[in-house]
């Protein structure tokens, strides 16, 4: 019950980055507004939900990772009603803005109660695996439940599946209590990295010199400021072992989310299909995400993360090039829902496994930003883009031949001074 109910939450997390994309005809016909109103509306939420991730990882882990779950989960329900009622799209995207920052505190505390429920390494990663495929039933709901519901009763409904499904979760969670740690925060360095990130997509987004120059701004002032923080936002030394995993994460997100942006365009726009039918066109790539994710589960318990990692970004740059040069769209993204369910789970195993003890939630908020950051860079750069599915098979097939040469260079190197960190990187 307890893994259904933290699994729940995130379910609601995932589900908010892919249900309003298929809604985005019916919204600009509604509340109006130009493609970059519609890129916002979507990137409001994940800016914000990847900016907030390192803080609600850091509050996980210091206030305990049960109280913020909910705390979370109460805010998404709540802020998800007021998001249906919004009168018009600045206050839409605003809201979308305030359930990121909910959604940074669901995934915070729901991954800081992995090691807390599941101590055993090799149990651990099983129960990701778990995770993961409920989890994944998200990218299924999303785009299917969007556009039943927008085809039925319009886009503000796909915000009133939030609020039962939130009190079902705490419901769920309500008997679960966590101690409170001892880790500092660092609020400036928190409100540094929002700013960078929101800068860097009005940058990408609106094609301004402006916010890309005031961008390295915030980039400088964050970098000077960490290095001098009495409580830094990363701990010392786990920037150093998951940056291959954090690049991994990035561009999967970068594919996944620019290409589901790109082709719900192409299907409504250009062939003309009703949100539900485009809904019904994403279950190959959506469905291995609620069964795959188990086999990789055990697959990550038995040889490690990075066999599984490796093996869905050749999937993932595979299936984006047969979309890219092929008139099949079906076959390649099934294709490409393999690969990501692959890449996905055995990420969040290997980072979580590794982080430094009592820091699990920062480092499973640093992963999830760095996924929401390729997800945001992904509508932002593949939908101003001409030939958007090419460039992101070429950028997923680099990132793989990259990955495999950092795990090879450090295969025998313990990287972070604690007993699971060690037992990931001598694992072969």
């Amino acid at each position: 019950m307890k893994m259904f109910g933290f699994s729940l939450a995130y379910f609601l997390v995932i589900l908010d980055t892919t249900v309003l994309t298929i809604a985005l005809p019916d919204l600009r016909t509604s509340l109006g507004g130009s493609l970059a109103g519609q890129q916002w509306a979507v990137n409001a939420y994940t800016v914000a939900f990847a900016a907030s991730l390192l803080t609600g990882g850091a509050v996980a882990d210091r206030y305990g990772a049960a109280r913020i779950f909910k705390i979370g989960v109460l805010a998404f329900g709540v802020i998800s009603l007021l998001s249906a009622a919004a009168p018009h799209l600045g206050v839409l995207i605003a809201l979308r803005a305030l359930l990121g920052v909910a959604g940074a505190l669901c995934t915070g505390g729901s991954l800081g109660l992995l090691p807390e429920l599941f101590p055993d390494p090799a149990a651990r990663a099983r129960a990701t695996g778990l995770w993961a495929a409920i989890t994944g039933i998200a990218l299924v709901a999303g785009p299917l439940l969007g556009g039943l519901l927008v085809d039925s009763y319009g886009w503000r409904a796909v915000f009133l599946l939030n609020p039962p499904l939130a009190l079902i979760s705490l419901l769920a969670m309500r008997k679960v209590r966590s101690a409170r740690g001892h880790r500092l925060i660092d609020w400036g360095v928190q409100a540094l990295a929002c700013v960078l990130l929101g800068l860097l997509a009005e940058a990408l987004i609106d094609s301004s010199w402006i916010a890309g120059l005031s961008a390295l701004g915030a980039l400088a002032a964050l970098v000077f400021v960490e290095r001098r923080s009495h409580a830094p936002v990363l701990p010392g030394g786990l920037l150093a072992v998951t940056w291959p995993e954090l690049l991994a994460g990035v561009v999967a997100n970068f594919a996944f989310s620019g290409a589901l942006f790109v082709l719900t365009l192409l299907l409504q726009d250009t062939r003309h299909l009703t949100p539900l039918a485009t809904g019904l066109a994403f279950l190959p790539l959506t469905l291995p995400m609620t069964v795959n994710p188990l086999l990789t589960g055990r697959l990550v318990a038995r040889y490690g993360p990075r066999p599984p990692i490796l093996g869905g970004l050749a999937l993932l740059a595979i299936g984006l090039a047969g979309v890219s040069f092929t008139d099949l769209l079906a076959p390649w993204l099934v294709v490409m829902g393999f690969g990501l369910s692959f890449v996905l789970p055995a990420l969040m195993a290997g980072v979580v496994t590794s982080a430094p003890p009592g820091t699990a939630g920062t480092a499973g908020g640093v992963l999830n930003a760095s996924r929401q950051v390729g997800a945001t860079l992904g509508v932002a750069v593949l939908g101003g883009l001409s030939h958007p599915l090419p460039v992101a098979a070429t950028v997923t097939a680099l990132t793989c031949a990259c990955y495999g040469l950092a795990a090879r260079a450090r295969r025998t190197v313990p990287a972070v001074d604690s007993p699971g960190a060690v037992g990931l990187a001598t694992r072969k």
